[in-house]
């Protein structure tokens, strides 16, 4: 086991009880349910457990439109009409596919989907197998787990989870990494080296959290995009190489559709952002702060 943790967390940076964790339940046959913000890692610690083990993961989103029949599959319309109903035209969806494969069959954002979709899930994963008919009944292969995501932050679109649902599932909550983490994924994900800007980029986008004139805030591809963005601005001659100016500029592309305002916050997110880096960059002790009104008055631009 500890091999296997070893080669897994090659693959995904921090989340060691996490992984742990993970790893241990998919090994003794269980399937698993993680529970957390977007931007945490959920898909990147169960790809590299499926890499590791050589089966397929099958990734699904969890939406309305995820009907049982797109689900289980389909029989092809044109071959029924030449053939009629048979095993040898029957399209296999995602849980079949995984079944018969042996793989990890992921659902991202569990919580979208319809119920009845959820009760044929459930019963796959109650018997490890499924009848479909006109076919017969498929028999999962031992490798074959459901995992499934979902962000109890967000509730656009979401429907309540059952404990009938809960109760199939083991429940991981994964929270966001610790800022020297979240750091080291800019860093791994960017191949910037600049440690002064993966910084700014990390405290930027941690400061949205839990703001409180926010009712989300971004997850650290928020950071990895204002990294990058930052970059080219740079090579580009933006304001003239004014680290902040170009921080700013950044960081209003790469995190206002990343943050919700509260619904009691008469203002913008950009608004937000700026001041986020006004209080980053002009509010340090020993350093003056920049009068606000001249700092926003303008639009930044390049």
């Amino acid at each position: 086991m500890s091999d296997r943790r070893a080669a897994v967390a090659r693959a995904v940076v921090g989340r060691r009880r996490e992984l742990d964790l993970v790893l241990a339940a998919v090994t003794a046959g269980r399937d698993v349910m993680l529970e957390g913000p977007p931007g945490v890692s959920k898909s990147t610690m169960l790809r590299a457990i499926t890499a590791l083990w050589g089966v397929p993961f099958v990734l699904v989103e969890g939406n309305a439109e995820l009907t049982p029949a797109r689900l289980v599959g389909h029989h092809n319309p044109a071959r029924v009409l030449r053939e009629d109903y048979s095993s040898d035209n029957f399209v296999a969806g995602p849980l079949v596919s995984a079944m018969q494969d042996g793989g990890f069959l992921y659902i991202e954002e569990l919580n979208r989907a319809p119920e009845d979709t959820l009760n044929v899930l459930l019963a796959a994963m109650a018997e490890r197998e499924l009848t479909v008919p006109r076919v017969g009944t498929v028999t999962a292969r031992p490798t074959f787990r459901v995992l499934a995501s979902m962000n109890p932050f967000d509730d656009v679109g979401t429907a309540r989870i059952s404990d009938s649902v809960y109760d199939r599932w083991c429940r991981l909550v994964v929270g966001y990494q610790d800022e020297t983490e979240e750091a080291q994924i800019v860093r791994a994900r960017t191949g910037v080296d600049d440690d002064g800007l993966v910084a700014d980029a990390v405290a930027l986008t941690r400061a949205t959290r839990g703001h409180p004139d926010l009712r989300r805030g971004a997850s650290v591809r928020g950071a990895i995009d204002l990294t990058a963005i930052a970059v080219e601005l740079r090579a580009l001659g933006s304001h003239d190489g004014d680290h902040p100016r170009i921080v700013l500029d950044a960081a209003l592309l790469a995190l206002s559709a990343r943050i919700a305002v509260d619904d009691a916050f008469d203002g913008t997110p950009e608004e937000v952002i700026i001041r986020i880096w006004e209080d980053r960059f002009f509010s340090r002790p020993g350093v003056p702060r920049r009068d606000r009104t001249a700092s926003t008055s303008t639009t930044p631009s390049s």
